[in-house]
């Protein structure tokens, strides 16, 4: 990231990254269970715990505590989470549920790399998308009971 006259410009690197996965359910239970924010820590490993206003984001360094807010839209299918780190920073995760060809479910993720301190601390875009791999994975069993 290059930083010029108060605006941030992206380099050449990749900067995010799209995944998405069938769920074998309903549109309407796989939005109920994703915009709860208390299930996150069921299905991501990036949260050991979380609520409608905090998590506790899971580091190579340990726990750290951090703002959760998690914005959805029943009615277009999104849900978004805006994370404040303790420095002030915002990190930000984009995602869709749509109903597909078979009528389950469809989800996807947009993966936004994160700010600077916290690409220190949970590590490279390249890492955190195989990570989101494996959550969309562990998903789908879930949903699938």
């Amino acid at each position: 990231m290059v930083i010029k006259k108060g605006k941030v410009k992206m380099s050449a690197f990749k900067n995010h990254d799209v995944q998405s996965v069938n769920l074998q359910t309903t549109t309407e239970k796989a939005f109920s269970y994703i915009a709860n924010p208390n299930n996150l820590p069921k299905w991501t490993g990036a949260f050991s715990q979380a609520d409608e206003k905090s998590a506790l984001l899971v580091t190579p360094n340990g726990e750290l505590e951090i703002g959760l807010e998690t914005k959805s839209n029943k009615e277009l299918g999104t849900v978004d989470w805006h994370m404040t780190m303790p420095d002030g920073s915002v990190g930000v995760a984009y995602s869709r549920i749509v109903t597909g060809p078979d009528k389950n479910a469809i989800y996807s993720f947009v993966l936004i790399a994160p700010p600077v301190p916290l690409e220190q601390i949970e590590g490279a875009l390249s890492a955190q998308m195989l990570q989101l791999k494996e959550e969309l994975e562990k998903l789908k069993s879930i949903l699938a009971q």
